[in-house]
């Protein structure tokens, strides 16, 4: 009975270690998006999203989270973010290998001409291309940063930078 006892204190003591250690220290500082926003740098030009056009989800199937989060502006330029595994606060890398778990991308859209609508994506290859920070999530509302370079299918690169989210989930 002793021994479960210290068994079951030492259990706890752990689980309140690793729980309780603040956002910084794995999904960076949150960044500075409003609430309801998607931002970043795009090759160094500001594109940020419209509220009503910006959204998160979380599916939980087979024991496997992922969450998707987009956000556009009413010019339909945005990004989308896939993150399978998710695990909550932490740094998911995008890309690095053949089991790529995190996809983002930038797109460029066109109402008039869908066909026209330009889509940059990472990863491209097997190299890391960037990463999502997550420095908050609940029930509610996820919030983090993140930078990546995508690739379109002509070859051109963009690079997003300075990217950051307060999204809620529908």
């Amino acid at each position: 009975m002793k021994n479960t006892m210290y068994l079951m204190l030492i259990g706890l003591a752990l689980i309140f270690t690793t729980t309780s250690c603040s956002s910084n220290d794995d999904g960076g500082d949150g960044g500075n998006a409003a609430s309801g926003i998607v931002k970043a740098k795009v090759n160094g030009t500001n594109i940020s999203s419209t509220k009503q056009l910006t959204t998160a989800t979380q599916v939980d199937a087979g024991g496997v989270t992922t969450v998707l989060i987009q956000g556009t502006n009413m010019d339909g330029k945005g990004f989308n973010f896939t993150i399978n595994g998710f695990e909550g606060i932490g740094t998911y890398p995008i890309g690095g290998g053949a089991n790529i778990f995190v996809v983002a991308n930038y797109v460029e859209g066109n109402a008039q001409n869908p066909l026209e609508t330009q889509i940059w994506t990472a990863p491209y290859d097997t190299s890391v291309s960037g990463e999502i920070q997550i420095s908050e999530v609940t029930a509610t509302t996820i919030k983090g940063t993140f930078e990546f370079t995508g690739k379109n299918n002509d070859g051109t690169f963009k690079t997003i930078t300075e990217g950051s989210f307060n999204v809620d989930f529908q």
